[in-house]
């Protein structure tokens, strides 16, 4: 059984606060700051540019790929890191898309990130070959899967609502349609457990800065399935891609595998700070993640029914439908985030009326779950987040 009194230990929660936004952004872990601090001084400052080669920097990102790997099913050699999310989504999109030319629809729901769909209109946009963003509602998509689809681009947990897809079902209808899918796994790495081998995904992509704790800014990961690795062409074809970086040819020539799907320079500092957050794995059972996940979420959805019933419950209420994330609902819920936030519960507000908010056992419990609750009745009783400094909008909700 995961010790989870341990791994809080292994991170920094100011006091007083009860942290419900790991779906957001994870919190610090205590080992990263002096992890970072030492590449800084003895890596960097010492090797300098020799670096590259003495401290491993080159190959950092399939080493830090390999490690992500264990955590979502994926083969040693079939992830790589860097970039960010939004880059990684395009280059999956694109190489998907590019070994399936015989068709013209990409298919998607309302549930996908924005950023990804955004993504894939531009892609198409500049394409302007006559493919087509399909969009239909979450329910929807099993159903709209058919012998058009080229892509079936989904983000396995709904960033809004937390419903969960069952990827390993969709995959096998896409492919029997001969559909290839684009998993982003923002919302599930770390919050769940994944097998990108089990379910046969093409491709999967994420971000490291929520359920890995990686960072603000950490970069993001992609996966291609190894009957890929060699096909898939990279719609990026940066340096660090090439076959033969440092022939410094002047054509592009892909290198071999997952290393096609790297970019531009690694952020070795991020990276470095991300390899830390990783070691709080170490020891851990994403099936107990999962367990203890989905009965804190139970725990909370009980309570704030019972104590605040001017909010409507938008997640799914099976623990097993949904991620690690759990959203409510009313028309005031920018300025009730914030008046909690001002009482030291962190979740975050989506447009236009969802509150919302993480449940990470690595370094939340029971206890504080329990203490949310009574801190969101008392606010809700007493209308508390009717004050004009809850009204403003920041840059970030």
């Amino acid at each position: 059984m995961t010790d989870f009194v341990h791994t809080r230990s292994l991170f920094h929660i100011p006091d007083g606060v009860v942290y419900m936004d790991g779906n957001s952004l994870g919190p610090l872990p205590i080992a990263a700051q002096e992890r970072v601090a030492k590449m800084m001084r003895d890596e960097w400052g010492e090797q300098l540019i020799k670096g590259w080669n003495s401290a491993g920097w080159y190959v950092q990102p399939r080493k830090v790929g390999d490690r992500i790997g264990k955590l979502i099913g994926a083969a040693e050699g079939t992830v790589v890191m860097g970039d960010t999310l939004s880059i990684k989504v395009y280059q999956a999109l694109a190489s998907a898309l590019n070994l399936n030319p015989s068709r013209r629809v990409i298919l998607s729901d309302s549930g996908n990130f924005p950023s990804d769909l955004y993504m894939a209109q531009g892609l198409l946009e500049l394409l302007d070959d006559g493919c087509e963003l399909d969009i239909v509602e979450p329910e929807e998509v099993e159903a709209a899967i058919d012998d058009s689809t080229a892509v079936l681009m989904l983000t396995e947990v709904d960033y809004r609502t937390g419903r969960l897809h069952n990827m390993k079902e969709l995959t096998a209808k896409a492919h029997a349609h001969g559909a290839l899918t684009v998993w982003d796994l923002a919302h599930s790495a770390g919050a769940l457990p994944v097998d990108v081998t089990a379910a046969q995904a093409d491709f999967a992509v994420g971000c490291t800065y929520k359920y890995l704790n990686g960072g603000p800014g950490a970069p993001a990961f992609i996966y291609v399935a190894p009957e890929h690795a060699d096909a898939a062409r990279p719609a990026l074809s940066g340096w660090m891609g090439h076959e033969a970086p440092f022939a410094f040819d002047l054509d592009y020539r892909p290198g071999h595998g997952i290393e096609r799907m790297r970019c531009g320079t690694p952020p070795v500092i991020a990276l470095t700070a991300l390899e830390a957050a990783l070691d709080v794995w170490d020891g851990v059972s994403m099936d107990d993640v999962r367990a203890v996940s989905i009965g804190l979420g139970d725990l909370f959805v009980r309570e704030v029914e019972g104590r605040c019933p001017e909010l409507t419950l938008a997640s799914p209420r099976s623990g097993n439908k949904r991620g690690s994330q759990i959203s409510f609902l009313h028309e005031q819920g920018y300025a009730i985030m914030q008046a909690l936030i001002a009482r030291g519960v962190i979740g975050d507000f989506r447009a236009p009326d969802a509150i919302r908010f993480g449940f990470t056992p690595l370094y939340l419990g029971e206890a504080e779950v329990l203490k949310a609750v009574d801190i969101l009745a008392d606010i809700m009783a007493n209308r508390l987040w009717d004050m004009p400094e809850y009204r403003r909008r920041a840059a970030l909700t």
